[in-house]
């Protein structure tokens, strides 16, 4: 399984961190999606990834989205 790491601006609560991994999870070749709020991340798994569509998917959940450091 491959992991790629996000920053994501505009999450504030549960129920962004809930918006964002259904936004996610959707992707073909997701199986699995963490949202941490402390650190405004989320990590997102599985084979293959699409980084251009978890990011739209991001996007689309209405947050903004860069690479993590």
């Amino acid at each position: 399984m491959t992991e790629q790491k996000y920053q994501v601006t505009g999450m504030t609560c549960g129920h962004c961190a809930d918006h964002i991994t259904k936004e996610v999870s959707a992707v073909p070749g997701v199986s699995r999606v963490v949202v941490d709020l402390g650190a405004n991340a989320v990590t997102v798994g599985g084979a293959p990834l699409d980084d251009g569509l978890i990011r739209e998917a991001i996007a689309e959940a209405g947050y903004g989205v860069s690479d993590a450091p």
